[in-house]
């Protein structure tokens, strides 16, 4: 592979990568150097203007988790509301990766993706995560119903 397509590849893998704002998060398990907690983001889908998802996931303490090196188990939640007048500047992919993070230092990696039921003029949104080799069957689902006067543009 050349320098130019990995810096293609790099540059998009950070574009996808979702920002999120920690809303909150709850000691699980009290630990010296950090305790295991739930942590609950909001990630804001970049491409539907008015909706939010907030992901609930685990975050490892410990010596491993203070210096970052912990892999994360796969127990994740999911809820996506309308937080605001819903705007879709683009028709939208039938399905894709709204948002991804890293969940390890190497190959776990998170995913929320976007699906559109057209039938029932739906956004649904389904978080799994995923290894290099072996993923996790663990997910979880929501969906946000747009409104019949806005049917959701899809690209064809």
């Amino acid at each position: 592979m050349n320098r130019t397509l990995c810096l293609i590849i790099v540059v998009a893998l950070f574009a996808m990568t979702a920002h999120a704002q920690e809303i909150g998060a709850v000691n699980t398990e009290w630990k010296l150097f950090g305790s295991h907690q739930l942590v609950v983001d909001a990630y804001d889908d970049p491409k539907v203007e008015g909706i939010a998802c907030y992901v609930s996931k685990p975050k490892r303490g410990g010596i491993a988790g203070a210096a970052g090196v912990a892999e994360e188990v796969s127990d994740i939640s999911i809820t996506c509301r309308q937080t605001g007048p819903i705007r879709i500047a683009e028709p939208l992919p039938q399905q894709e990766d709204a948002f991804t993070e890293r969940r390890s230092i190497l190959f776990k990696t998170l995913h929320v993706v976007r699906m559109i039921d057209i039938a029932r003029n739906t956004l649904v949104y389904l978080t799994y995560t995923d290894k290099l080799i072996h993923g996790s069957p663990k997910n979880s689902i929501t969906a946000v119903p747009i409104g019949h006067e806005m049917p959701i543009p899809v690209r064809k």
